[in-house]
């Protein structure tokens, strides 16, 4: 798509009403949150603003892509049939923290994500209790990589069995969020709130924003409508 025809489609623009306040127009936010979305990253979309006389950060552009995220509707899958869960650890003003992660293998949806203060058993019952609040989890079965799992999904009646081949999708989102937060994973500042809440913003883009190589180049969103 040429730049010209990307700016013009910017330019019709449904949902006004999170630009609200903003100093920079609502077209020039929306181009640069659509050419982040297809696939340049933050410091190439400041640098392409730039040559247009938008001189803004990398962490403006960072804020309208998950603003115009949060503002759209999120539709869950209705049944996921797989979905993998999984850990990892985060550092949070020097202590170490675990990241919690649920995904849809068949639309690579991200459920849910948020931090833990350890892990173990009752984190991931906790976690995937989370899951069953939000979503119809009465057939879905769950891909895990170790047999304590198997005892959280026991505690809530899911089922579940231990698979690693199948799992590759949620390393991968791992691998994109560590990427994404500039690697802020290793020495993140701040509250274990506020990093949940970051998270959350991460997932609405992921899930909304973010092209994704293996559905086609689509999001997965789009593959569930």
């Amino acid at each position: 798509m040429r730049l010209a025809d990307l700016l013009r489609e910017t330019l019709d623009v449904d949902s006004q009403d999170v630009w609200e306040n903003e100093r920079t127009p609502t077209p020039v936010r929306c181009f640069g949150v659509r050419l982040h979305s297809i696939g340049l990253s933050v410091r190439e979309t400041s640098a392409v603003l730039g040559l247009l006389g938008v001189e803004r950060s990398h962490g403006a552009i960072w804020q309208w892509t998950h603003r115009l995220a949060d503002s759209e509707q999120d539709p869950p899958p209705a049944q996921p049939a797989r979905v993998a869960v999984d850990e990892t650890a985060v550092k949070i003003d020097g202590e170490w923290q675990w990241l919690y992660a649920a995904v849809d293998l068949d639309s690579l949806y991200l459920l849910d994500c948020t931090v833990f203060s350890r892990h173990g058993t009752d984190p991931a019952a906790a976690f995937l209790h989370r899951l069953t609040e939000k979503y119809d989890l009465a057939d879905t079965e769950f891909l895990v990589d170790a047999y304590g799992y198997r005892t959280a999904l026991s505690r809530l009646g899911l089922s579940g069995r231990v698979e690693h081949a199948d799992r590759n999708h949620i390393e991968k989102w791992f691998h994109t969020f560590k990427m994404r937060s500039d690697r802020f994973h290793t020495s993140w500042v701040g509250s274990r709130r506020a990093v949940t809440e970051w998270c959350q913003q991460f997932r609405q883009y992921y899930n909304q924003q973010r092209p994704n190589q293996a559905l086609d180049g689509k999001t997965p969103v789009e593959v569930l409508n």
